[in-house]
């Protein structure tokens, strides 16, 4: 396995982590015992990064990676997140100072663990100051209860109004070769201040799996199965959206003689894409069995020849996809 510098924690951590989204369910079907045996071979090939949310079934997926982990849970580096799926709340977020410290404490419950290594907020809060929220984190660090803390899917100017109060120490953003619009300021600056970024969405949500195919039947209980429509968030519309859809999989199509070309599986040859950008400290995939986890094992120990990483965007040109467009992760 590849290790990598978790930003300026001290910490290094395996180069692909596991991403737990779908242990929360609404996100394809998943069978608990084949994911409990599925970490237990990751841990086994060396991958330490494991990271889950409160907001991924209101605990189920904390719960899950728990027992999963279980006597094992020092051999991992354990992030999750908070903020976001409440149902009290209009806009289904809250990072004020009570929800912090409430949720850590549900999360560690449900994980059975005393501590997580990296706590993060899942996603900006607009009516709650971030003075209030990293305050609240650096109350939790002190306590013992989270090592390292910092936040997902916040804009620049976010950041820098939460590091005027506390460090962000590890930022998460979404990444693959559908998605690259955080390298034009955040990765920058993530690079700039030492901050530790966590790259999820690796795989595009599936799509760099090629599994899918243009009449895909997601299953009513899968939020792909929405075709993009996921309230204001421009992102999915653009990859699983009516128009995007078809023209991203005929993309795929081509990739997939491209990974063949270094006879590697699409997974592999995605991840191995999203971890050659060098400030990426772990690209997330999910795992839902141990045959999947030992295939994304193989993106490690080689490298995507630069005429390659030419011909990639290329294909994307070709069809269509902007890889890089002006909108935020949601609408303004």
């Amino acid at each position: 396995m590849e290790y990598r510098p978790f930003g300026r924690t001290g910490l290094d951590v395996s180069v692909v982590g596991v991403g737990c989204w779908e242990a929360g369910g609404g996100y394809g079907a998943i069978e608990e015992a084949e994911f409990v045996r599925a970490v237990g071979r990751a841990l086994d090939l060396g991958i330490t990064c494991f990271d889950t949310a409160e907001g991924y079934g209101m605990g189920a997926s904390e719960r899950i990676l728990g027992q999963a982990l279980g006597r094992r849970r020092e051999e991992a580096v354990v992030v999750t997140k908070f903020g976001m799926s409440y149902r009290d709340k209009p806009n289904l977020r809250d990072s004020s100072r009570g929800r912090v410290l409430a949720s850590i404490d549900k999360s560690l419950k449900n994980l059975g663990t005393d501590w997580v290594d990296v706590y993060l907020g899942h996603w900006p809060d607009p009516l709650t100051p971030f003075e209030e929220t990293m305050t609240a984190l650096d109350e939790i660090v002190r306590e013992g209860k989270a090592r390292f803390v910092g936040v997902s899917n916040f804009r620049r100017e976010h950041i820098e109004a939460c590091m005027a109060v506390r460090r962000v120490d590890i930022a998460q953003y979404g990444w693959n070769m559908f998605d690259r619009r955080m390298q034009r300021e955040i990765f920058p600056y993530c690079q700039e201040q030492g901050i530790g970024v966590m790259a999820y969405g690796s795989l595009a949500y599936g799509l760099l799996t090629g599994t899918f195919s243009e009449d895909m039947d997601f299953g009513s209980e899968d939020w792909r199965a929405r075709r993009g429509k996921m309230g204001s968030i421009k992102l999915f519309d653009a990859l699983f959206g009516p128009e995007g859809f078809p023209r991203n999989i005929r993309a795929v199509d081509e990739l997939k003689k491209l990974a063949a070309r270094y006879d590697r599986s699409l997974p592999q040859f995605a991840l191995r894409w999203a971890t050659s950008n060098d400030l990426i400290s772990t690209a997330l995939v999910g795992c839902r069995t141990v045959a999947e986890v030992d295939d994304n094992a193989g993106a490690i120990g080689w490298s995507i020849a630069d005429d390659d990483l030419a011909e990639i965007d290329a294909i994307f040109a070709r069809h269509g996809v902007n890889t890089a467009p002006d909108y935020w992760i949601e609408e303004d």
